[in-house]
């Protein structure tokens, strides 16, 4: 198997590489302010999916100029959310990596549709003949469909905004469902396309990226309890202030710490099979339990 790149290389050369593809993606289209907003919408961030993506192809023998159109996609997807999610119909957020909003810096029927041109851009990347095979392709776009939809990332979101006015908090069984959808699918989904464009099993990663997802989303529900917001450029304490039940609430602060450690390590025993090769996943996996943003 090839050989690992420390993580933090590994994340900036992805992060570059996708960022390259999108360029690319968006270039030759109008200039309009609804293209405008989808540029802005795909700028910054950790591009942790996209980095799942190729790391996982990596594994399998493809290398980035294959995986970085998969990688795009899911990019501009998590984008596409993010500008949803951020809508005052939704979270009514005023920023996202410190800058202003979409909805905010435009407007909210510009925002809503750079959301909806991003998620067709999704497929459309997700289409290129670079992917190999059409048979995988179509595997791909299948299982990110089903990831992003009404069983997976949409489901979460609305029980996530049913739960703020539901008239008992929700149990822990019923957060890590919802967050399942709402954060794991999408980073499940990533972290088994690398298997799925080599035609191999993607077990071991799907249980890898079903721990790291979980360990994500308590990781961001500490932050908004004991995040700097400078450092993450969005406001904290927003989901105490909704009354909303968090891993923190539910688990405590110590206890929630403790449960994101667990999943690194299961998250971590599940590269077993892919040996050392697998260490810059390894590493990926306690990165999101430390990061501070």
């Amino acid at each position: 198997m090839p050989q690992a790149t420390p993580f933090g290389a590994a994340l900036d050369a992805a992060a570059r590489q996708v960022a390259a593809c999108l360029n690319d993606a968006l270039a030759p289209m109008a200039d309009e302010p609804v293209v405008a907003a989808m540029r802005y919408a795909v700028q910054g961030g950790k591009r942790l999916r996209g980095f799942l993506v190729i790391e996982g192809a990596r594994l399998h023998g493809i290398g980035p100029d294959v995986s970085v159109h998969a990688a795009a996609a899911i990019e501009a997807l998590h984008a596409y959310s993010l500008i949803h999610d951020d809508l005052p119909a939704m979270d009514d957020d005023a920023l996202r990596r410190g800058q202003p909003t979409v909805h905010v810096k435009w407007d909210e029927a510009t925002a809503i549709l750079a959301g909806d041109a991003l998620h067709a851009l999704t497929f459309e990347l997700l289409a290129r003949p670079a992917l190999g095979p059409a048979d995988r392709r179509i595997a791909l776009v299948a299982g990110l469909a089903h990831a992003a939809g009404a069983s997976g990332m949409v489901l979460g979101q609305a029980r996530d905004i049913a739960a703020e006015t539901a008239p008992c908090p929700l149990t822990l069984d019923q957060i890590t469902a919802l967050q399942a959808g709402k954060t794991g699918a999408l980073i499940e989904w990533s972290g088994t396309a690398g298997a799925v464009l080599a035609g191999a099993d993607p077990a071991p990663l799907r249980a890898y990226a079903r721990a790291l997802g979980l360990a994500f989303q308590i990781a961001d529900d500490i932050l908004d309890v004991a995040g700097d917001a400078a450092k993450l450029g969005k406001a904290v304490g927003k989901d105490a202030g909704a009354g909303k039940a968090t891993f923190v609430s539910l688990l405590g602060l110590e206890g929630a710490k403790a449960r994101a450690a667990e999943l690194v390590a299961e998250a971590g025993a599940a590269l077993a099979p892919y040996g050392t090769s697998a260490e810059t996943l390894r590493q990926a996996a306690q990165f999101v339990i430390a990061r501070e943003m």
